[in-house]
């Protein structure tokens, strides 16, 4: 029987998976860095969502630690470089909001070409203002899809309906897949200058950070939207408020920050913007898969079995 650690919620069904094997789970929620330090010294395992900050000296501190788990996709918050030094395995669970996440997609790319969320505030505070919020529809515009994996893909085959053009930049995959998913792959420049409506499916690395700043969207179409529910930090906020500000650039929906959580942006607070406060994997669905997925691959872990979704095996 190991002790595991639970910093963040977890959905029940994987909770019951972790008592299920034996194991001792502590659910210890919004704990301080100290005393989180203090209570995963003796822990084999720790699960954590996106909040809590794995750092060295976290790792450190957890010296009988087996496995870190990240019950969802991304793993900015988890130093793996200094888990694996440690010998600490660390897992994710890259399937489980998949499907939300690209359905979020959709659902900003539509509110932020109709401006329905502006059109909704207007009218709860009274004012009927139809001329003023007029769209763009989608149909038959180009749909420039920023890394076409798993979740790129899904939006790829949600937008396709609307009768648009899918093109796609990612140097991961072979234009044949993209072909087969009917995507067509062209280089990043051409995405950026074609593109009526830009989605970002790209994770945060030190290659993609401030990717889409001021040079690169001053290669923009002016009308273009810009969605992205991916990461925060790809797309640099300040330089694309400073596009809409010069009608450079159409719109931008946000559902990630450069820093989260996030109360003020230069994007917060103007009419071509639609922000939401990291909503991608805020669905019950996702959260219940999150939560199995992320128990059985930690079950593995501390079993010494194979674990699929380790990320430094």
């Amino acid at each position: 029987m190991a002790r595991i650690l639970v910093a963040e919620e977890l959905a029940d069904a994987g909770l019951d998976m972790l008592r299920a094997a034996g194991h001792d789970v502590d659910v210890r929620i919004g704990l301080s860095t100290d005393e989180l330090r203090d209570a995963i010294a003796a822990a084999q395992a720790l699960i954590v969502r996106s909040a809590t900050q794995v750092d060295a000296d976290l790792l450190a501190a957890g010296d009988a630690l087996v496995v870190v788990g990240r019950a969802g996709v991304g793993l900015d918050n988890i130093d793996v470089a200094a888990a694996t030094e440690r010998g600490v395995l660390v897992c994710n669970a890259p399937l489980s909001n998949v499907v939300s996440a690209a359905e979020m997609t959709i659902a900003l790319m539509l509110a932020l070409a109709r401006h329905i969320p502006q059109a909704h505030q207007a009218l709860s505070n009274g004012r009927w203002e139809r001329s003023r919020w007029g769209g763009m529809e989608i149909y038959r515009k180009t749909v420039g899809i920023l890394g076409l994996g798993r979740v790129g893909l899904l939006v790829a085959q949600r937008i396709a309906p609307f009768d648009v053009a899918l093109i796609a930049y990612d140097p991961y995959v072979s234009p044949e897949s993209a072909r087969a998913a009917g995507v067509d792959m062209v280089r990043f420049e051409e995405l950026l200058e074609r593109s009526d409506i830009i989605t970002l499916h790209m994770p945060r690395t030190p290659e993609t950070v401030g990717l889409l700043g001021a040079e690169n969207l001053a290669k923009c179409r002016p009308h273009a939207l810009i969605v992205n529910a991916a990461r925060g930090g790809i797309l640099d906020e300040a330089a694309a408020a400073a596009a809409l500000e010069e009608g450079r650039l159409g719109g931008v929906a946000m559902d990630v920050y450069a820093s989260e959580p996030a109360t003020q942006s230069p994007l917060f607070g103007r009419p071509d913007v639609v922000a939401t406060p990291h909503l991608g994997a805020s669905t019950s669905e996702a959260q219940d898969r999150a939560g199995m997925q992320i128990a059985e691959q930690v079950n593995l872990a501390l079993a010494g079995d194979p674990v699929p979704y380790a990320v430094n095996a």
